[in-house]
């Protein structure tokens, strides 16, 4: 009886290290599942997407109701910080924005008033890019670029 006692004992003692230690620790992901959605807003819908390798996705998305047009990067398999970017590019106003830094799950939200205009875009993860130029403008054909540096 005794030793069973202090075989739960330990085990117990075991539990609760590992539970304070799993509290304490930083997740893997800041955002495990995430959308493109989650990301930019609810309102903004995916218009279109390209493949970071097999690493990830850029997604452009558009808000019907503003007019805007948000760029986020997501990783397929989030985890340990790498570099990340997220770009979005209006060349007929000159406007745009981007979001560049060390990241476990995505890069972004980047917007940019997109209304009526071509938008160029694009993200990397690590050392793969990936451009889009002249996307969602009608009969133009969008120019896709994907490279490692």
């Amino acid at each position: 009886m005794r030793y069973a006692r202090s075989v739960l004992s330990a085990a117990a003692l075991a539990a609760l290290t590992v539970g304070s230690t799993a509290a304490l620790t930083a997740p893997a992901s800041a955002a495990p599942n995430t959308t493109p959605q989650k990301v930019c807003g609810s309102a903004y819908k995916t218009v279109n997407s390209a493949p970071v390798g097999s690493l990830g996705t850029v997604y452009l998305t558009y808000n019907a109701s503003n007019g805007k047009n948000c760029v986020a990067t997501i990783r397929n398999n989030p985890g340990t910080a790498l570099e990340m970017s997220a770009w979005v590019y209006v060349p007929d106003t000159e406007q745009g924005d981007d979001d560049w830094g060390v990241y476990t799950s995505y890069a972004g939200p980047t917007y940019v008033y997109g209304k009526a205009h071509c938008v160029d875009w694009g993200g990397h993860i690590s050392n793969v890019y990936v451009q889009v130029t002249g996307s969602n403008c009608g009969a133009l054909k969008e120019h896709r670029v994907t490279f490692t540096r």
